[in-house]
């Protein structure tokens, strides 16, 4: 049994951007130079290094980078990237609330350093605007050998979608165990998501359901991802489930990458609650080395109206609550009061913008 209070917790939470006046930025309208601004104004951290990959562009130095498309040369010279948004990775904390805290106060750096450019952080999971991302110009020979993964094949996916990655580890967690709870959190994935949806609009208008981000990316791209520093042990999947660690705190990390952006950042104690009681339950008994693409776009549509998603919901809930000390159990009780009403996130940006006529109005 793996012990709750040794568990070590990470989050990397993206988010889109509106401008002082109004606008929604995006790839159409936003400069990688202009968001630079932003990031130089932060503090570069020494010892993030040491649990925060930094990339081979050092975009990433920071716990603040912005998110985009990288685009190289024929030779494989780096020319520029596309911005989508902003990015903040907390370092890996002793505790979820740790992370949590952290994220929070990173978020409000954050917001001192974009304040007198105007922006704010948009509270949203899909590009409301915008229906695709185009490779302009195509991508040439060498950009399309060095995108060799299956999420790197899909990465005009991610130019559209915002959403956090969830990650945790702990010490006695070996490869085969970290294994079996990537591939558990994988299959019950569908029941998990919903309590998280932000993304109702798409093309301008509200879409019809509540999450377009969950119905647009998961299947084509994963819904958790591990780490492994054992790549004799590598089970190859599309999309990838396991991989290799490319620093040596990320062997033996699992990230749950399926939730869409928390309207509030304190919202991920009961989300990160639910995936740990999921990870030390041992009633549910489903597995999946690749998310189900339908069940995940029954979600994403009907949300807790649908009867099999809301019973699977509550299934995994209750499984999670009786596995989690009483103090984790009770971060629980907002999910149990949004899956009694049948509600997300999303209802109420679907009822602003019904009262406003405005998408921004509902994001912001």
């Amino acid at each position: 049994m793996l012990e709750p209070d040794r568990f070590r917790f990470g989050i990397e939470h993206e988010y889109g951007i509106i401008d002082a006046e109004g606008r929604w930025r995006d790839f159409t309208n936003a400069t990688f130079e202009e968001y630079t601004r932003v990031i130089d104004a932060l503090p570069l951290i020494a010892s993030d290094a040491q649990t925060l990959r930094t990339g081979d562009l050092g975009i990433k130095a920071k716990r603040w980078y912005i998110e985009g498309f990288e685009r190289f040369s024929d030779t494989g010279e780096y020319l520029r990237t596309i911005p989508k948004g902003f990015e903040i990775r907390t370092p890996i904390c002793a505790s979820l609330d740790a992370a949590v805290d952290t994220l929070i106060a990173d978020f409000a750096r954050w917001q001192t350093a974009a304040a007198p450019y105007g922006y704010h952080a948009a509270r949203c999971s899909l590009n409301p605007l915008q229906t695709e991302y185009v490779c302009d110009p195509p991508l040439n020979d060498w950009e399309i050998v060095d995108r060799a993964t299956p999420e790197e094949q899909t990465a005009h996916i991610h130019m559209l979608t915002y959403g956090p990655d969830v990650s945790f580890s702990h010490p006695d967690c070996d490869l085969d165990a970290c294994y079996d709870i990537a591939c558990k959190l994988t299959y019950y994935s569908p029941w998990i998501v919903p309590f998280s949806f932000t993304s109702p609009f798409y093309g301008g208008s509200l879409w019809g359901g509540y999450s377009r981000r969950t119905y647009y990316r998961t299947g084509p791209r994963p819904s958790v991802l591990m780490f492994t520093d054992r790549t004799d042990r590598i089970i190859p999947s599309f999309p990838t489930l396991m991989d290799t660690a490319r620093i040596p705190a990320e062997a033996g990390r699992i990230e749950f990458k399926a939730f869409d952006c928390p309207r509030q950042l304190d919202a991920f104690r009961a989300l990160g609650a639910l995936l740990l009681g999921v990870v030390l339950d041992d009633s549910l008994n489903g597995r999946a080395t690749v998310p189900h693409a339908a069940t995940h776009r029954l979600a994403a549509e009907y949300a807790f109206d649908d009867p099999d998603i809301r019973e699977g919901a509550a299934t995994v809930l209750a499984a999670a609550r009786a596995a989690l000390p009483l103090g984790w159990a009770r971060e629980l009780d907002p999910l149990d009061d949004m899956l009694a009403q049948r509600r997300t996130p999303a209802h109420d940006m679907i009822r602003i913008y019904r009262e406003t006529g405005d998408i921004l109005s509902a994001i912001a």
